[in-house]
């Protein structure tokens, strides 16, 4: 692929972020900026929510595990859902309770202001580094595939990275991020799709051909109960991926804005089941993809 193709889609992804960033971002009050006036559409968000839980981190690092993990990232996955389930019966009644707009304050509340602070400031603190790492995977990719052609240096791309991303978030608020979540979901689905379809075109395979080919590989294995010593055991990955589910998600101001932008309780809580259904299909995808392209390859 051209350095030139990569940049024009590129372009084009942030034209539309930019556009989707004017129409939402007009007229914005704080109730607006913070809570989207509280009528944002529950399946719009749970689908957006996808986009923002796996981010292009994801897109790497899921497939990768296949060869060294087998499919055992989906225990952790199962603990997810139950961990969502605990937020959507739990968190979110009590957040809906209390009308919050930042979940913190219930710290505040509930522990005196030095929890609100430290918690908030552990939220910050969380968000820049996850941001930070996330914001040099994308530089690196477009250093390797475009940049360092060109002979621009890798600082000159971070510069650009931000910039770009600074000026479709610089006026816009949680209205504009639900809208832009989706897209960069659909965006991220479609790529997955693309490859997928494309490995299948090469190895001249059907989608049921291909279903069976990865079930009886050396990479379908999903359940690990037979040495607890093992990082892949069973109850291991479940109960992490259950408190990872309801720390980083249900205790994170981010996702759980965009819940509480939701018309109501039940919206927030079918906006939750939804999205920890549609993740499971998504991992399964990804580490689908992982083991094709793990059998492409020992094929050419």
């Amino acid at each position: 692929m051209s350095s030139t193709l990569i940049i024009s889609v590129i372009a084009i992804y942030f034209l539309l972020l930019f556009i989707i960033s004017y129409i939402t971002g007009r007229n914005d009050s704080n109730d607006t900026f913070f809570l989207g006036n509280r009528n944002s559409p529950w399946f719009v968000i749970a689908y957006g929510m996808i986009g923002t839980t796996l981010s292009g981190i994801t897109f790497i690092s899921v497939p990768g595990w296949v060869a060294s993990s087998q499919f055992s990232y989906l225990q952790m996955v199962f603990g997810f859902f139950v961990g969502y389930f605990i937020i959507s019966r739990i968190l979110l009644p009590l957040y809906y309770k209390l009308n919050l707009t930042s979940i913190y304050v219930y710290l505040r509340d509930r522990f005196g202001h030095n929890a609100y602070k430290t918690g908030s400031s552990f939220f910050l603190l969380s968000r820049t580094i996850g941001a930070s790492f996330r914001l040099f995977l994308i530089a690196t990719v477009l250093q390797f595939a475009v940049f360092e052609d060109w002979n621009i240096p890798f600082y000159i791309t971070v510069i650009i990275t931000i910039s770009l991303i600074w000026l479709y978030t610089y006026r816009s608020g949680m209205k504009t991020i639900i809208w832009t979540d989706t897209l960069q979901t659909t965006f991220m689905l479609a790529t997955v799709l693309i490859i997928s379809y494309t490995l299948l075109q090469n190895m001249d395979l059907s989608f049921i051909s291909v279903v069976s080919l990865i079930n009886e590989s050396d990479y379908s294995k999903t359940f690990f109960f037979d040495d607890w010593t093992d990082k892949k055991y069973f109850f291991k990955q479940f109960f992490s991926g259950m408190f990872m589910a309801i720390v980083m998600t249900g205790l994170d101001q981010d996702q759980m804005q965009k819940n509480l932008s939701c018309k109501n309780l039940k919206d927030a809580q079918k906006n939750m089941f939804s999205f920890s259904l549609i993740l499971i299909i998504v991992d399964v995808l990804f580490l689908s993809l992982g083991a094709l392209l793990l059998i492409y390859s020992n094929e050419i």
